[in-house]
């Protein structure tokens, strides 16, 4: 599992809280936590401010308070939560799986296990809801998909196909074929 771990665990950055117009950045390696800050100001005692790091294991940021508040106001508490995890050695590798392994995988959960993992993070929201997913699952539980079923389920998203009864999917197709016939009627007259 350490093989999914890339160099850089965690980057953001953030502009200070108003009025301050301060920008940082926050790197988290395998090793280390990187804080850079620039100072933005047009006070004259600020002007000649040059660009900050600090550079700090992960042992030390764990004992740095002052470093973990200034993470904390700039940047959250949820953030400051996820960094004292990276630099204990709790990681989410199921977070840093690829899209395409994650869909196969999904694809294999019932309806309401899929609903709860929508509501992990925005990453698994968007794959969750995403026409991929569901027309795995379209086609994992209904088998054969006509052309004319595609062609609908793309026209509407896959999800909602899904998630249509037979009758009003009946409707649907017959509508769509009426509408193919009148357009073909109206091209020959």
């Amino acid at each position: 599992m350490a093989s999914l771990l890339q160099e850089n665990l965690f980057e953001t950055r953030a502009q200070a809280p108003a009025p301050s117009k301060d920008f940082y950045q926050l790197i988290v390696t395998r090793k280390e936590v990187i804080f850079r800050w620039w100072k933005i100001s047009l006070r004259s005692e600020f002007r000649e401010a040059k660009p900050g790091e600090l550079k700090e294991s992960h042992e030390y940021f764990l004992d740095d308070p002052s470093l973990q508040i200034q993470i904390a106001v700039v940047f959250g508490a949820n953030t400051l939560e996820h960094i004292f995890n990276l630099c204990r050695g709790n990681f989410d590798f199921l977070e840093r799986l690829p899209d395409p392994l994650l869909l196969y995988i999904i694809s294999f959960l019932e309806l309401e296990d899929i609903a709860r993992l929508s509501q992990v993070s925005h990453r698994f929201k968007t794959i969750c809801n995403s026409d991929t997913l569901w027309e795995k699952i379209v086609q994992n539980l209904c088998g054969a998909i006509t052309p004319e079923m595609r062609a609908l389920a793309q026209e509407v998203g896959w999800k909602q196909f899904f998630f249509t009864n037979k009758l009003q999917l009946q409707l649907q197709l017959r509508r769509r074929r009426q509408k193919q016939d009148d357009s073909k009627k109206s091209k020959t007259k």
